[in-house]
């Protein structure tokens, strides 16, 4: 189990950047009507903002760049999704279409609680700004 424990961080980077491609993928069909997709109207409530945070969020997921927000805001997105769009139909996500909805909804609340890994821009960020701070020393009196 050991070697399990070792391998967590890499394991959720690579589970946030997966997540965050497959997501920014799902807006970039949306918006540029690339990968088999159809362009969704500028300003058309909800899809057009949801697109625009499935392609940004997403982004920001996989590079890990602010990484526990921008998950966070995702999560949100897609628990709208369900509870608006595939909730009404029926009661259980097999019933209502809305499986992709719930695991995403969960999987970028997982990424926003646990962070981004040692992968991630904002763990790159992180450590290359405490590098660079020196120790504070106390001034000399003589």
């Amino acid at each position: 189990m050991k070697f399990v424990d070792s391998a967590r961080p890499y394991v959720l980077s690579l589970f946030r950047i997966v997540i965050g491609l497959l997501f920014a993928c799902h807006g970039a069909s949306k918006i540029f009507g690339v990968l088999g997709g159809e362009v969704v109207r500028v300003g058309a409530w909800p899809t057009w903002y949801g697109s625009v945070i499935e392609l940004v969020g997403g982004s920001l997921v996989l590079l890990g760049l602010g990484t526990r927000i921008a998950a966070l805001i995702c999560s949100g997105e897609m628990a709208y999704a369900y509870f608006t769009i595939h909730q009404p139909k029926a009661l259980w996500p097999m019933e209502n279409e809305g499986e992709l909805a719930a695991v995403y909804s969960w999987s970028f609340l997982l990424i926003a609680v646990l962070g981004p890994g040692v992968w991630a821009l904002d763990t790159w960020l992180t450590r290359a700004h405490a590098r660079g701070r020196a120790p504070a020393t106390p001034a000399r009196t003589v």
